[in-house]
């Protein structure tokens, strides 16, 4: 995946880490020829040696590489992490988009896109560190040859010394990554709940009820029984490294002082000592950079794993297909249909049978949670069915491609989305191929009265929407539904879908878009989920869900006339208006 991102940077990087690497023991060896020669100097008293200046010249051209290696890996290494981080945002996006919406509604996939999500950005620090890792080992290596060739048994003591820091990092790794693992859902609720007490979109209930306290007390609740635990997980680890960490100093001061005797006793030149007194260092600062590298990589895997995890989860529903026919010759139909969404107890839709025709206006009502909006997710193919099947034109939902389904039906649902961009560009959306197309724009805002919200913004079009960022526009509920609206209407689909499309409008402006809806919707198919029957009774024909089934159906007149479940919620809403 780094390679991906950007090659060119990525070879920079290794060939600039691989040179630096070995810069140090060409600059311990300099420094230990210098050091001879002045001693042999010192010793007969000849005065300044012939090769000193061009020795210590050749160490001050070692250091001066080995800084701009280093700056030039740095600076490749932070244009990389940007690019990366990118690269890794994007893919998430776009693998997010293929999944099925019911992956996003199932916690333990949820907890891990959570995962990947926070965990992606935070571990990009894996990417220097690799490459610091291969020159930590490079650099190891050339210093322990020059250190076996004076005492072989030198890093045989630096390796079981540090070997059992290894161990114990490399443990506390695996817990740590299990706790945060373990307290994915708690971490979610926490920032849910910062989010509650500190979110305009809650501000007015978090003060009119009072919430403010009750948040902040389970907030710290929350966070309490999270920190204790990692806290006690913290302490454990300070313990064992300090203790862990006596071999590593105890190895190597034993081996300093072998240095110096020898030395002391003529087996070794002034030259040699400061050469393998350096190299001594340099090799234990290596080892360390090796296993604490490797510690934080293993770790940082763990983490990572949850990336890729996500990015190998596959979609169900997505997939080519057939092209959605259009026109649509005889339009949708239901055979036995069963849906129960993942771990609910009961199914929501039980054998539901029905037809749609073309051109045909259906309005759907029945009590909340009667599986009206679910209906639609299966026209839509955001579900396919438990049991039975839905059929368009004589063909399973399932044998058509999903997109070239999805673009010939143009839905608003209840819960839309208020995009934060502009006015245009969210109406735009609902043809997302037609974004730039400004007439279109317009005649779908003029088809469900958003121009009219439009003609009260100064920028019109141009206006930006919402509060997120500077200079954008409020709205009421009213004015996002027209907005909303707009988005369907831009689709210009053969079945047009609206899921309690005026909840927030008044009556007048109600009156006027469904007025609208009547003369837009002529000769096209359109289904229309509402609770108000003074919209539904404009539907060609009437389905009443309960109880996951389709209990009546028929039009307004002979739903009435049947005095069943239809006529009886239509007396219980007049009877609101007496």
């Amino acid at each position: 995946m780094v390679w991906e991102t950007s090659p060119s940077l990525a070879l920079v990087s290794l060939i600039c880490r691989l040179l630096w690497a070995l810069t140090p023991v060409g600059m311990l060896w300099v420094g230990k020829l210098i050091v001879d020669l002045v001693a042999g100097a010192v010793s007969v008293k000849s005065g300044v040696p012939d090769g000193l200046w061009p020795l210590l010249g050749l160490e001050m051209a070692l250091a001066v590489a080995g800084d701009l290696l280093m700056r030039a890996a740095g600076l490749a290494e932070s244009l990389l992490g940007d690019r990366f981080t990118h690269y890794v945002g994007v893919r998430l996006m776009r693998h997010a988009a293929t999944l099925d919406l019911a992956s996003f509604e199932d916690p333990v996939f949820y907890d891990r896109l959570e995962r990947a999500r926070r965990q992606s950005a935070a571990r990009l620090g894996m990417l220097s560190q690799i490459a610091g890792l291969l020159q930590s080992i490079l650099t190891l290596l050339s210093v322990s040859a020059v250190i076996v060739s004076f005492s072989w048994w030198f890093l045989p003591i630096l390796i079981v010394a540090l070997v059992p820091v290894f161990w114990g990092e490399t443990r506390f790794a695996m817990l740590a990554y299990s706790l945060l693992y373990r307290w994915t859902p708690e971490r979610r609720e926490l920032d849910y709940l910062r989010l509650l007490g500190a979110s305009v979109s809650t501000a007015k209930e978090v003060k009119l009820f009072g919430l403010g306290d009750f948040l902040v007390r389970r907030t710290e609740a929350l966070f309490a029984r999270y920190y204790a635990e990692n806290r006690r997980l913290a302490v454990q680890k300070a313990v064992t490294s300090a203790a862990l960490n006596v071999l590593p100093v105890a190895g190597y001061y034993g081996a300093y002082a072998v240095i110096l005797y020898r030395t002391a006793s003529g087996e070794l030149t002034l030259g040699d000592l400061t050469f393998l007194t350096g190299a001594f260092v340099r090799s234990r600062n290596a080892l360390e950079n090796v296993f604490s590298t490797l510690t934080n990589v293993s770790e940082q895997a763990l983490f990572v794993q949850d990336l890729f995890a996500f990015f190998e989860s596959k979609p169900t529903i997505e997939g080519p297909g057939l092209f959605a026919p259009r026109p649509i010759q005889s339009g949708f139909v239901f055979e036995n249909v069963t849906f129960g969404y993942l771990n609910a107890a009961e199914p929501v839709l039980r054998d539901v049978s029905f037809r749609i025709e073309p051109g045909e206006r259906i309005a759907l009502i029945g009590e909340n949670g009667a599986g009206k909006t679910t209906l639609i997710k299966l026209i839509t193919r955001l579900y396919d069915p438990t049991a039975g099947r839905v059929l368009l034109d004589g063909v399973d939902l399932r044998e058509y491609d999903a997109r070239s389904l999805r673009s010939e039906i143009g839905v608003i649902f209840q819960d839309y989305v208020k995009y934060d961009m502009l006015l245009k560009e969210n109406i735009g959306v609902g043809r997302i191929e037609s974004l730039d197309d400004f007439e279109r724009v317009v005649e779908a805002a003029e088809k469900s009265l958003a121009s009219e919200v439009a003609g009260q913004l100064p920028k019109q079009y141009e206006a930006m929407l919402g509060r997120r960022f500077e200079g954008g526009a409020d709205l009421s509920m009213g004015q996002w539904q027209k907005i909303a609206l707009a988005r369907a209407y831009m689709r210009d689909a053969q079945v047009l879908v609206l899921d309690e499309p005026t909840s927030s409008l008044d009556a007048r402006a109600e009156f006027e878009v469904f007025e609208r809806f009547a003369e837009l919707t002529r000769g096209k198919m359109a289904i229309l989920i509402s609770h108000r029957f003074s919209t539904v009774r404009m539907a060609d024909r009437i389905l009443v869900l309960g109880g996951g089934r389709i209990e009546e159906a028929g039009t307004h007149e002979e739903l009435l006339a049947r005095r069943g479940r239809y006529a009886e919620l239509f007396e219980l809403q007049a009877a609101g208006y007496r």
